[in-house]
């Protein structure tokens, strides 16, 4: 039962009256013959701890209808159901979001959202139907609309609260922007089937690292609205850590020191003082030395870490100083420097500045990822079988034989790549071998006033992708001094990718079988070109030496959900994760359970390799995002009520009580209830006082 007007109530606190005229007895009950009373003053008696309260029915009558008349006035009136509207269908569609990203970990977070999740779904009616959405990186879908339908009414919360119990957060990233997507598609393919209001609940701590991609351009459903649950962690100091990588390869490490570590603090955190050492697994402190760092709120600093200790079984960073410890470590696989052979066929002497084998052994520098070794191999020595295994690059600077051109054709069918300088016209027989030509190409010496420029450059091929931007695209001040002309369309399959200003084929590519033929009309010597000694020889050369596949992606550093390369192995492959299970993969295929934080091993590669998968930097960006920049990209937020929006609700609720109270008029059965009791009172007193009366007239 409500009451319209309240306040009314008070005046039933007035039952307090008629006890204490109960309690005061403003003469005696009993009455004794005196002479003379003309001389004393009569005194009410007072009220003692022996008074009794007398004629309790009289009482309880008279505290009624003070109770009566204040329920009366406060005008009464019984809450009734609102009727469902026959027009909105079946309910509302509610599909409930619920981050499972690695910031989940964080303290309470967790619980926090089981906690949310369960109270939406009490709050549901039995026409309402919820979908149960998860996210991180992919949206997980642990009970959609069907299973919600299919569910017992009177066990609906407790079956899908139990499914949101069996799952925890995992280590990828936040994907905010796809999951909302993914969850209005949802509601708007179940809607079409049936017409109810449509609503997205997203459970998440709304951490400033979260991915908005593809909200910019996406176009919301009519009558969509999104409301959302922010949780907040009870500590809101994080820092993490993250291996800088964007380093020059051809710096060597100090010897008095580690790796470069960023350390990133939050926005909202409420320390600023840390600390970076290298620990052993599932152990507290650090191994060794440690490295004090200092970074504000908001901010991140670069710092170089300790040196590993010597036996550490495995190469792991930890933060110190930090309240959440889920991004607290770093793991670490030094990358091992690849050997790379490139065979090398002519007569140049290595320590002659005046042929190409000089500068070609120069241009190649030992970095902690590459060691490229140059073999020099004479036009005439026969070659190694290991030579030819080895190498997937091969330059040839000088004429060759027959027997000599057979067996760089034969590298050619195996699937590798040979470049062919021409520093004379004698080469084009070299040329008509490799090609299977039946007579050599038309090959002369190039007639030039002063010297030749690259006039035309296919900056779409691969060997010239990284000179496409404007700034290094300008070939003009390398000067060729002397080329060789040849026709073009006497190659079968040639394509040019380079031309000097005259028009002649500079560097044709041809395709041979499963391996790549370049012929550079030219030498790169002084006595040739310029080419040697310009800024563009070294880059083309690693162009070349890709192009070949001899640079292969290297096995280091990852982060959780990437791909992960095996070498194109051509057998299947064991890896070994983190917790100790094992997962196969097929001959070719890339890795891509890479879903937790640690060192994986390839175990079926002897010796075995290592590399390291680490969380993804946006996780450590745990500041609360603004829900102004989710509104910016056109979410549909349903926002909390306003002032003017309380009061008209407000207002509402009051003319609908007022209505209600109008139509049951339950005060006017009040007073006539409150009209029968005083008659009752009346007559009651009546009786009583008419044979106090008598009693007291009655002779002694």
């Amino acid at each position: 039962m409500s009451f319209l007007a309240p306040l009314f109530l008070l005046g039933a606190l007035a039952v307090a009256l008629p006890i204490v005229f109960h309690l005061i007895r403003r003469t005696s009950r009993e009455k004794m013959p005196f002479s003379s009373l003309m001389f004393l003053l009569p005194t009410p008696p007072r009220v003692t701890r022996r008074s009794r309260l007398e004629n309790i029915f009289l009482l309880i009558l008279r505290c009624l209808v003070l109770c009566l008349l204040a329920a009366g006035f406060a005008r009464p009136f019984l809450q009734t159901p609102v009727a469902a509207d026959p027009q909105s269908g079946a309910g509302k569609k509610i599909v409930v979001l619920v981050d499972t990203s690695a910031s989940m970990r964080r303290d309470n977070l967790w619980a926090d959202a089981r906690d949310r999740v369960e109270n939406v779904l009490k709050k549901t009616s039995p026409a309402d139907q919820v979908a149960l959405f998860t996210f991180d990186r992919q949206v997980n879908r642990l009970v959609n609309f069907e299973q919600w339908r299919a569910m017992n009414p009177g066990e609906r919360t407790a079956l899908t609260s139990q499914r949101l119990a069996e799952i925890k957060p995992a280590w990828s990233s936040t994907h905010l922007g796809s999951a909302l997507i993914a969850a209005a598609e949802a509601l708007e393919e179940s809607a079409r089937r049936e017409q109810s209001d449509k609503r997205i609940v997203l459970i998440s701590d709304l951490q400033e690292g979260s991915r908005l991609e593809g909200l910019q351009g996406y176009e919301w459903p009519r009558g969509m609205e999104v409301m959302v649950e922010p949780l907040k962690a009870r500590r809101p100091t994080n820092a993490g850590l993250q291996l800088v990588t964007d380093r020059d390869e051809t710096e060597k490490l100090s010897v008095d020191g580690g790796p470069r570590i960023r350390v990133s603090n939050s926005a909202n955190s409420r320390r600023e003082q840390f600390q970076i050492g290298w620990a052993r697994a599932g152990e507290k402190g650090f191994v060794g030395a440690a490295v004090d760092v200092y970074v504000p709120p908001g901010q991140s600093r670069v710092v170089q870490a300790p040196k590993a200790p010597a036996g550490l079984p495995e190469e792991r960073l930890a933060l110190a100083g930090d309240d959440d410890e889920f991004d607290n470590t770093v793991y670490l696989v030094p990358p091992k420097a690849e050997q790379i052979d490139v065979l090398f066929l002519g007569n140049d002497p290595e320590q002659d500045p005046a042929q190409s084998l000089y500068y070609l052994k120069r241009a190649f520098q030992q970095t902690r990822r590459q060691n490229v070794r140059i073999i020099a191999r004479a036009a005439e020595t026969p070659l190694l079988s290991t030579d030819a295994d080895n190498a997937q690059l091969m330059i040839v600077s000088d004429v060759l034989t027959e027997e000599r051109a057979k067996a760089v054709k034969k590298f050619l069918t195996d699937g590798k790549t040979v470049l062919l300088t021409m520093k004379t016209p004698a080469a084009a027989q070299t040329l008509g071998w490799l090609l299977g030509l039946e007579s050599s190409p038309g090959v002369e010496e190039a007639r030039t006033s002063g010297y030749a420029m690259l006039g035309q450059i296919d900056f779409q091929h691969p060997l010239f992708a990284s000179f496409a931007d404007p700034r290094y695209s300008d070939f003009t001040k390398i000067h060729f001094w002397k080329h060789r002309r040849l026709a073009p369309d006497k190659i079968p399959g040639a394509r040019v990718v380079a031309r000097f200003d005259s028009g002649d084929p500079a560097l044709l590519e041809v395709a041979m079988a499963k391996g790549t033929l370049l012929v550079l009309t030219c030498g790169w010597q002084p006595a040739d070109s310029q080419l040697a000694l310009s800024s563009k020889f070294v880059p083309l050369l690693y162009a070349i030496l890709e192009l070949s596949g001899s640079i292969k992606a290297q096995l280091a550093q990852y982060f959780i959900d990437d791909e992960v390369p095996l070498g194109g192995a051509k057998q299947p492959a064991t890896v070994r994760k983190p917790d100790g299970a094992e997962v196969k993969v097929a001959a070719g295929d890339r890795f891509s359970q890479t879903d937790q934080p640690g060192i994986y091993t390839i175990s079926s590669i002897q010796p075995s390799l290592h590399f390291a998968v680490n969380l993804a930097p946006e996780e450590s960006k745990t500041a609360p995002l603004p829900l102004e920049e989710l509104e910016h990209l056109g979410v549909p937020l349903k926002s909390a009520p306003t002032e003017n929006a309380k009061q008209a609700e407000q207002k509402r609720q009051n003319l609908q009580a007022a209505e209600l109270e109008a139509k049951q008029k339950l005060w006017r059965w009040l007073l006539v209830a409150a009209v029968v009791v005083i008659m009752m009172e009346t007559w009651l007193a009546a009786r009583l006082t008419r044979g106090a009366t008598i009693q007291t007239e009655a002779p002694i």
